[in-house]
């Protein structure tokens, strides 16, 4: 017989084999401290562009690598295959275009002990190419709060880009349709949000690990204003919609008809703020303008359209 997996590092993809091959590169080098790893990468390119990377790396690679293809390009779907392909105890996810430290996998496991926590969260850190623009490096648009390790973590700060979870605990709020991520949101992004509360309504604890980083490639196709625009907006749409996608009724026209009417009430205030900011900061008016950006992505959710970031 096999000997049980402790951890499944779980990975999705869409067209991205040179990092890829990078991250896969940083996984031979991690101290694992006598747990038993193995690797799950879902390629989520309906062209199965990863497949010829990832059969050179099942050739080579001293950790079990099993690879999944799943055609539909949705990352609910791609996460969903990944976590009924897992065999771990644990779950642990990163992000094709995320590098982790060598003693990632030690610091996590050595927190989840430590607290008796259900999910593990640590931080993302921005790499950026030589080319990233000044003003892209000094407005901080792409780091994210951190906190003390063994911070108790709420949905707010939740998200798959480098994250430990008990399998055990997915698998109890997949439900009849496969899960647990809903592929609903697999599209337009906060499918993880929806995740994450769903395991917190069943009891589960989050914490915090500062120590577990890695770090995430900023490309050239993001480090500009167009991209930090649309993200803002994508991100008013899927606040909405998480907010009110479980609730139904009279509940969901309340809720939606409050966030409705404070995103009237933000968005002329923002922009304002936004115009009278330019004189003086180039990237307080920046901040300024992404909160006008999400109040729009929350009004136009309301009135039907939705953002497609994923699986283009």
């Amino acid at each position: 017989m096999t000997a049980p997996v402790d951890i499944s590092i779980c990975i999705c993809t869409f067209r991205r084999p040179v990092l890829l091959d990078r991250l896969l590169t940083a996984l031979t080098e991690q101290v694992c401290d006598g747990l038993r790893v193995e690797v799950v990468v879902v390629d989520n390119d309906p062209a199965g562009s990863a497949a010829e990377l990832l059969r050179d790396w099942q050739s080579r690679m001293a950790m079990p690598l099993h690879a999944r293809h799943e055609t539909t390009p949705n990352i609910a779907r791609a996460r969903n295959a990944a976590v009924h392909a897992a065999q771990g105890e644990w779950v642990l996810f990163i992000d094709d275009d995320e590098t982790p430290d060598a003693d990632w996998i030690r610091k996590l496991a050595q927190t989840q002990r430590r607290y008796d926590a259900d999910a593990v969260f640590a931080p993302v850190l921005p790499r950026y190419r030589d080319d990233t623009p000044a003003w892209i490096r000094r407005g901080d648009f792409f780091n994210r709060r951190r906190f003390a390790t063994g911070s108790v973590i709420t949905t707010k700060d939740a998200r798959t880009g480098n994250v430990l979870i008990r399998r055990s605990k997915l698998m109890a709020v997949a439900g009849p349709e496969g899960g647990p991520f809903d592929a609903d949101f697999g599209r337009t992004g906060a499918e993880d949000t929806m995740l994450f509360r769903d395991m917190l309504a069943h009891g589960a604890r989050f914490v915090w690990c500062d120590e577990a980083t890695v770090s995430e490639e900023v490309p050239a196709q993001r480090a500009n204003l167009n991209w930090l625009l649309r993200r803002s907006y994508r991100l008013g749409q899927t606040y909405v919609l998480s907010e009110i996608a479980r609730l139904g009724g009279m509940r969901r026209f309340l809720r939606a008809t409050r966030l409705g009417a404070r995103a009237l009430v933000q968005l002329p205030v923002a922009a304002g703020v936004a115009l009278l900011a330019l004189p003086f900061s180039r990237i307080a008016s920046i901040r300024w303008l992404r909160i006008t950006l999400a109040q729009c992505g929350k009004l136009s959710a309301l009135l039907g359209h939705r953002y497609h970031e994923y699986g283009n």
